[in-house]
């Protein structure tokens, strides 16, 4: 099972690794990598990855892995990151969990920053054997111009259905109105 707590700090060191190989590659240089194999538990690990480097400094890494054991358990993962040649970055990390029971469980998250701003999102999913769902999603995007954020926090359970709420404050943290379309 993936928590919330090694999700975020695996999400962060993924990104971090991706945008450091980005940054350390000459434009000539790229690659690709995939492979599988059969596992000891009785599954296969499969897993790829590449890294590409643009011409005007941008560049992308990504990569993904699945693992099964032979007895109707999987997990796969997956992260990429980018950088443009004017300094934004972004980066994106999964990973869902499969049982033989039934019972799924899914985190995923991005991040991304640029000039005009930044913006985040974490959330996730569980299937319980029983066929009922819960999960939920925490996002923030902030304007680097003015300094105002919004919060966005939506839950979801077999019970109660959706729950959306939104807040936004101003650079100096007072709630503010939050922007209509």
């Amino acid at each position: 099972m993936i928590i919330a707590n090694s999700f975020a700090s695996k999400f962060i060191s993924t990104t971090a690794i991706a945008l450091c190989l980005i940054a350390s590659m000459s434009s000539a240089e790229a690659g690709r990598a995939r492979g599988a194999q059969q596992n000891a538990a009785g599954g296969t690990t499969a897993a790829g990855g590449a890294v590409h480097q643009g011409p005007n400094g941008g560049g992308s890494a990504r990569g993904a892995a699945v693992v099964t054991d032979g007895q109707g358990n999987g997990a796969a993962a997956s992260g990429g990151a980018v950088q443009g040649p004017n300094g934004g970055r972004a980066g994106r990390a999964s990973g869902t969990t499969v049982n033989a029971d039934g019972t799924v469980n899914h985190r995923g998250g991005f991040a991304a920053q640029g000039q005009n701003g930044s913006a985040q999102s974490q959330g996730g999913f569980t299937r319980n054997a029983d066929g009922t769902v819960s999960g939920g999603r925490n996002s923030t995007a902030t304007n680097a111009n003015t300094g105002n954020t919004a919060n966005g926090s939506t839950t979801y359970d077999s019970t109660n259905g959706v729950k959306h709420t939104t807040t936004c404050t101003d650079a100096s943290g007072a709630t503010i109105a939050c922007p209509s379309r």
